[in-house]
């Protein structure tokens, strides 16, 4: 068998399938999970699986706002439990006002740069493990900036002010009032949080993704038994309505159920008297990305025995 009892766990958790069902996927796969995943999706046996479902880290999102330019950072650590300490809290707090400062995107730069109590950042992170005594990394920052306008910023899951599980970050170029921007991207905020773009508009979407996306519509569409011509128009409806549904801009907007993202904005500019653009966004959910590790005892027993 070229998968464990953990990894049926983990299946079974990623796409909401039968025991049965999962079995055989990763049989047929021969272990692979995301294959399993893509196999049980192509019979209309699971879902479609959000990255949002693949978090393990902990730790804490950061963000910060400075006029037209924000940032978003995340830095993990091994427990939940760490997250909690306020030295740990003092550090993201203080990095993630640092990344404001720092050119481009490049964790090891933040990791270079001046840490407020003296040292470098990385300096500092080396001191918290230490007196911690637990392991921690910054793994990621984000920057956006508008040349007019305002950056938002929004924490869902607060442990504090601006630090928790999910942070978003806004970006509307306009001359609009800075009210106006304010409430608008809190709500768009809101709406990102809870819906998950993956790219702000269709062209933006990851191109491995799209591919395959529409592998497995080949493969429903196949299974139909419809003529080749039929085919073909069923799989480029499948990737229209996934590109429709995952980019930001053609959302359907959470809060009434019916009206695209860009119209909302659109709306907005309108009723401030100057049009907005909604130039681009940051979602960080801790942990996304990182697999799931499943330390289930009983689960690996089981592993053990039907190994």
């Amino acid at each position: 068998m070229a998968y464990t009892a953990a990894d049926v766990k983990n299946l079974r958790e990623r796409t909401g399938a039968g025991m049965m069902d999962c079995k055989k996927a990763l049989t047929e796969t021969n272990g692979d999970l995301e294959a399993a995943v893509d196999a049980l999706r192509a019979k209309g046996l699971a879902a479609a699986a959000k990255k949002s479902s693949r978090t393990a880290a902990e730790g804490l999102v950061g963000v910060a706002v400075t006029g037209t330019r924000g940032v978003a950072v995340e830095v993990n650590s091994e427990t939940d439990f760490v997250a909690k300490n306020d030295q740990f809290q003092d550090f993201v707090r203080n990095t993630t006002e640092v990344a404001l400062s720092v050119s481009g995107d490049d964790v090891e730069a933040l990791k270079a740069a001046a840490y407020p109590a003296g040292g470098t950042v990385g300096e500092a992170l080396t001191n918290n493990v230490a007196t911690i005594g637990e392991n921690q990394q910054v793994r990621r920052l984000k920057t956006v900036e508008v040349s007019e306008g305002l950056v938002v910023p929004y924490m869902h899951n607060a442990a504090a002010p601006n630090l928790g599980k999910i942070g978003v970050l806004v970006a509307l170029e306009s001359a609009a009032p800075a009210a106006a921007l304010e409430a608008l991207g809190k709500q768009i905020a809101m709406h990102i949080a809870a819906a998950f773009p993956l790219a702000l508009t269709a062209d933006d979407l990851d191109a491995e993704l799209i591919e395959r996306e529409r592998k497995i519509a080949q493969e429903k569409a196949a299974e139909s038994g419809k003529p080749e011509a039929v085919q073909a128009k069923m799989v480029d409806g499948a990737i229209a309505k996934y590109a429709k549904e995952n980019a930001l801009l053609s959302q359907v907007f959470v809060m009434d159920n019916k009206t695209p993202i860009q119209q909302v904005v659109d709306a907005a500019g309108k009723e401030a008297g100057a049009k907005i653009v909604l130039k681009d966004y940051v979602r960080f959910q801790l942990g996304e990305g990182i697999e799931k590790e499943v330390t289930d005892f009983a689960a690996e027993v089981a592993a053990a025995v039907a190994g």
